[in-house]
């Protein structure tokens, strides 16, 4: 895929895009611009609550200028005008949940932690909350106007309520949501899975909600107990599929759906062909190692070659290793195309891909098993992608970085000018940007100065209006160039 989220176009979603390569493409940010990158000191709006999730950026039609929409852990939802900082509206959709009522997780309060998505149609953003009120804890998904934030007609959904409709248990307290929700064919797509410390009878879920139709609801689940998709790119999508990774199950004696990399069609039917799942052949010693396959959302690649464009699907384990995958047939039980380890230790977090003349290039946080002898560090690893039967991973470079962010690309046109950026999330707290082609350090977080404070392990960034735009807690960043 790697479609890329054109210049002055809006951020629609998590990695700008549906395929979730975080390839942006700002014509003027070249290898050269990038080394005088540096923090705007006139921008620094501040937001209310701790900030997991990307913020979007949208650029309303026939507006100059674009605007920011941030959502937070205190359930708060602000619109940001993208130049100045200035506050357009912002809305509270109600009280968090305290960590102190919770049977376990490490996010507290725990409000909006996946990234939200906006759909131009609507002229909305849907975004999932966890709202405490006299009841209890529920999870809620909004739909607001980006026009001035009042919710939308039929809004919000209970999640408990309209799956226990349909005949299906959720358990409100065990469930969280924490990856970046998905918007297709009209339907806006919510993945679950439960929380830090794997309590309680929760499963892997993702439920698919009408938009002008919100008591239109269609699910899937897993069949075993856990299995969660949490990953922070939460689905990604072709375009015409669906694509989860699920995390371990629990206590299952039969393979169950759990440590799994599926499609699934937008009316969320179960397929139980080798086409519709992947899951290793050693998915049991996964489950007892808790390395789960989910802890990165799958990659859709096209890869050219001889023979024409190859549909692969990438995904990336806490065992450290990479699984390629047929698209079309993703293979059933231990049916991959190809499974390698690239890395020292697990991987987590968001990857990012890019496309050079060279081929395509695939971006993770995390020490490299192969990295060359020239390379500046074991932080941030690059794969190479090649076409062939079956296709072929290298490592390309490996970069410096001390921390935890997810990276996104930038290129000039498409393919000029590739330069990786990754945050040194709860590491150095700097912004790191390297050459695409050969992994030289461009921008290694500029003056004292532009250290940042507040950010959360996994965190990503995003391109747009000529500036690079970050979120931590209480506060956005802009970096000019």
């Amino acid at each position: 895929m790697i479609s890329g989220a054109a210049y002055s176009q809006s951020v629609l979603t998590y990695h700008g895009g549906a395929d979730r390569s975080g390839h942006y493409i700002v014509p003027a940010l070249t290898w050269e611009r990038a080394r005088s990158v540096h923090l705007d000191p006139s921008f620094h709006p501040r937001i209310a609550g701790h900030l997991y999730a990307q913020p979007l950026y949208w650029r309303p039609p026939g507006s100059a200028s674009g605007q920011l929409v941030v959502a937070t852990e205190d359930d708060n939802v602000y619109m940001i005008d993208a130049r100045s900082g200035r506050e357009i509206w912002a809305r509270s959709l109600g009280k968090p949940v305290p960590l102190s009522t919770q049977p376990c997780g490490n996010i507290d309060p725990l409000g909006i932690t996946g990234t939200p998505v906006i759909d131009e149609a609507t002229q909305a953003i849907y975004l999932a909350a966890m709202v405490d009120d006299v009841a209890g804890p529920h999870h809620r998904v909004f739909a607001l106007s980006l026009k001035d934030g009042m919710l939308l007609p039929g809004w919000p959904v209970d999640i408990a309520t309209a799956l226990a409709a349909q005949g299906q248990r959720f358990d409100t307290r065990v469930h969280n949501q924490r990856g970046a929700l998905a918007n297709l064919d009209g339907r806006v797509y919510v993945p679950y899975g439960g929380h830090y410390g794997d309590c309680g009878d929760y499963r892997g879920l993702v439920v698919g909600i009408r938009l002008r139709d919100p008591r239109d609801v269609v699910s899937w689940s897993t069949r075993g107990r856990g299995g969660g998709i949490w990953a922070p790119g939460g689905i990604a999508s072709d375009g015409r599929s669906l694509f989860v990774a699920t995390g371990n199950t629990i206590d299952v004696t039969t393979w169950s759906d759990g440590e799994a990399v599926l499609r699934l069609a937008p009316d969320l039917h179960r397929d139980e062909s080798p086409q519709g799942y992947f899951a290793p052949s050693d998915w049991r010693t996964l489950d007892d190692r808790d390395a789960d396959l989910g802890g990165t959302n799958p990659l859709p690649l096209d890869v050219p070659g001889a023979g024409g464009s190859a549909a692969l699907l990438l995904a990336l384990g806490k065992d450290a290793r990479a699984y390629l995958l047929d698209r079309n047939r993703l293979g059933g039980l231990g049916g991959g195309l190809l499974s390698e380890t690239v890395a020292t230790r697990h991987i987590l977090g968001a990857p990012a891909a890019y496309r050079t003349g060279d081929g395509v290039y695939v971006a993770f946080q995390g020490p490299g098993a192969h990295c060359p002898a020239t390379s500046r560090g074991k932080g941030l690893t690059v794969l190479q992608v090649r076409s062939g039967s079956p296709p072929a991973l290298a490592t390309a470079w490996c970069g410096a970085l001390r921390g935890e962010g997810s990276p996104i690309v930038t290129t000039t046109d498409g393919r000029s000018n590739p330069i990786v950026w990754v945050l040194g999330a709860e590491g150095d707290d700097r912004l790191h940007g390297f050459r695409g082609d050969n992994g030289e350090p461009l921008f290694a977080g500029g003056r004292s100065e532009d250290a940042m404070t507040g950010l959360r392990h996994f965190q990503t960034l995003l391109a747009a209006d000529d500036r690079l735009y970050v979120g931590a807690d209480g506060r956005l960043y802009a970096f000019a160039f």
